[in-house]
């Protein structure tokens, strides 16, 4: 296959599983608000700030806006973007329970088992202990195995960002396991050495010409509906 030819399928796969998935998500679980935990206070406040008045509206921006734009997309998508590695067989599901894939690595030729992050800052300090040890633990694992394994098998894969984003919490990983982050981890699983770039490039062409098809828009507008009918709310 070539790398055009790869980039078409990840852009593809990335619309119709990622995008169009969350498309799908907004519309039939956040327009509702039964899938809401609502504080009354606070959301009478959010509203003021966000419509200048105590609105139906303005309530269904407040709980509608950060969830369907935060946590709601960042959650899910490292979990797609593995999925979508096994599914184009650029790597394979680990067999090991503390990793996530395993590939062969296009420069060193070697298998590697890897645990994905999504970003450069996507651990906190109190996550090195835990990741360190469950290296130690596959590490220890091989050995009773005879795997034929060394410390630069196992690593961590970050899938967006460069060397210079990595935070401290990552380079302190770094000094015993390797963390390979962006050009270089796409480079060592597809084995072009511009793969990542041209990527980027492409998916920021497909997403400039999405049809939203003001989903956005309907979901918000559906959900303060159903405010407007609660009897959690007085807007007399």
């Amino acid at each position: 296959m070539t790398e055009q030819e790869l980039i078409l399928l990840v852009v593809e796969y990335f619309e119709k599983n990622i995008i169009n998935n969350h498309k799908k998500k907004v519309l039939k679980e956040h327009s509702k608000l039964k899938s809401y935990k609502i504080n009354p206070i606070l959301v009478k406040y959010l509203s003021k700030v966000l419509e200048d008045d105590f609105t139906p509206l303005g309530i269904a921006k407040a709980l509608y806006f950060p969830r369907v734009l935060g946590t709601s997309i960042n959650t899910s998508f490292g979990t797609r973007i593995q999925k979508m590695l096994v599914d184009l067989n650029l790597a394979q599901g680990s067999l090991i329970p503390e990793m996530d894939i395993e590939f062969i690595d296009k420069i060193e030729n070697r298998k590697k088992w890897c645990q994905l992050k999504s970003g450069p800052n996507t651990i906190n300090k109190g996550d090195v202990g835990p990741l360190l040890r469950k290296f130690s633990k596959v590490a220890n694992l091989a050995r009773t195995n005879s795997i034929d394994l060394n410390n630069s098998d196992l690593m961590l894969g970050v899938l967006y960002g460069d060397e210079g984003q990595l935070s401290q919490h990552y380079r302190e990983i770094d000094k015993t396991h390797p963390v390979i982050i962006g050009r270089e981890f796409w480079h060592r699983l597809t084995g072009f050495p511009n793969f990542y770039n041209r990527l980027v490039s492409s998916l920021d062409t497909m997403i400039l010409n999405i049809d939203t098809e003001e989903f956005f828009i309907r979901g918000y507008k559906k959900l303060a509906i159903e405010i407007e009918a609660s009897d959690l709310f007085d807007f007399s």
